[in-house]
């Protein structure tokens, strides 16, 4: 099945209610184009918790109104978009034949389910509590626990994630010696080792918000022989999940003395007989495990740019495929750790990546020395 994702900007500022109904009316337009809509995300900017979780409210109803029994995953995050528009959104779609698809609802949670002959895949958005919460234990437990849920419903399991995204309030806090983003990260592992049975990790992405605990989005494929799912590694850097004690931040939240690092392949490759996807983590300026460019967002930038390029050998990718095949950057996704940084880190991207749907958001990175971070999507 085709996938296409587009981005969608407001034309006019207003409130975010005006710049979500403009997106909104984009959305609809193409819909009735005939594309079927499968996770939105819906990035906004707000100036404090109980703001976000009204407006959160007000567009989640919008979205589901607006979209009834072809309604999408979607995640409303505090993400804002560059200044001074409030709302932006990423929108993936199917395009084509809509047999096979469906959306299925988990409490308050939509998700899409696309069965084929050959495999089913779903897709969900914005799992956790909705509540502002300081304990990252707690808000990342729940999210993983309804992550769960929806997977046993559809007879898949945490062995099923090929992309999984995490979202993680104040990533960067420190409480008595406990980093958040660490404490998450040991909340992680916990869970694949618990309900992961196979070698390897789904590509990823962790990044912060401003406000908030911990929501994950994540796409899950099952799949008969003709499909296959590789990691992809970066030569030149280590893999995230070997990372040294040196790196990881604050105290062990875990049961032990060390500290476990993320878990996340730099790339995971779907291959499929007719359209492969290489889903490519967010990456940002490391090389082998140190962070270079301290203080320079535009040099940070480019070895983003030279570490992405290499997840995305087309050699190498092709020595996977057993095919000739020619990659395309389908989506971009770029995080900004200060809106001030936007201009140079967009003049950037926007002419290295010509044409591809890009989309700008400003979060927190997951150390306190990287400034920007960006993730892609590549169909072959």
């Amino acid at each position: 099945m085709v996938k296409e994702y587009r981005i969608y900007t407001p034309s006019v500022r207003g409130s975010i209610g005006s710049e979500w109904e403009q997106c909104r009316n984009q959305i609809s337009e193409d819909v009735a184009k005939g594309l079927r809509p499968v996770k939105l995300n819906i990035f906004i900017s707000v100036p404090d918790f109980p703001d976000y979780a009204e407006k959160k409210q007000f567009i989640s109803r919008s979205v589901i109104a607006a979209f009834s029994d072809q309604c999408p995953a979607f995640n409303v995050s505090i993400h804002p978009p560059e200044e001074p528009f409030r709302v932006a959104v990423e929108a993936l779609f199917a395009a084509g034949s809509r047999s096979g698809i469906s959306t299925r609802f988990l409490g308050e949670f939509p998700y899409v389910v696309i069965e084929s002959n050959n495999g089913k895949e779903v897709w969900s958005a914005g799992l956790g509590l909705d509540k502002d919460h300081d304990d990252t234990r707690k808000c990342a437990e729940a999210a993983f626990d309804i992550m769960g849920e929806i997977l046993e419903r559809e007879n898949l399991s945490f062995n099923n994630i090929v992309r999984q995204w995490n979202y993680i309030g104040d990533i960067l806090g420190m409480h008595n010696g406990f980093q958040n983003y660490q404490i998450f990260n040991e909340v992680r592992t916990e869970y694949y080792s618990k309900y992961r049975t196979i070698n390897g990790f789904p590509a990823a992405t962790g990044v912060g918000m401003k406000y908030g605990g911990v929501y994950l989005d994540f796409c899950a494929v099952k799949s008969d022989e003709t499909v296959r799912i590789e990691p992809v590694t970066n030569p030149s850097q280590v893999n995230a999940y070997e990372y040294g004690q040196e790196v990881l931040k604050g105290r062990s939240a875990g049961t032990g003395s060390l500290k476990n690092p993320p878990q996340f392949e730099r790339g995971l490759l779907v291959i499929n007989k007719e359209v492969s996807t290489l889903f490519i983590s967010g990456t940002a300026s490391i090389i082998g495990q140190e962070t270079i460019g301290r203080g320079d967002v535009a040099e940070q930038t480019a070895v983003s740019i030279e570490n992405l390029r290499r997840v995305a050998d087309m050699r190498r990718i092709r020595n996977l495929t057993g095919k000739d095949d020619k990659g395309k950057y389908s989506l971009l996704r770029v995080y900004i750790k200060r809106q001030d940084d936007f201009g140079i880190v967009r003049d950037i991207c926007k002419e290295q990546f010509k044409g591809s749907p890009i989309v700008f958001i400003e979060a927190d990175i997951c150390r306190d020395d990287l400034l920007t971070e960006i993730e892609a999507v590549m169909t072959l």
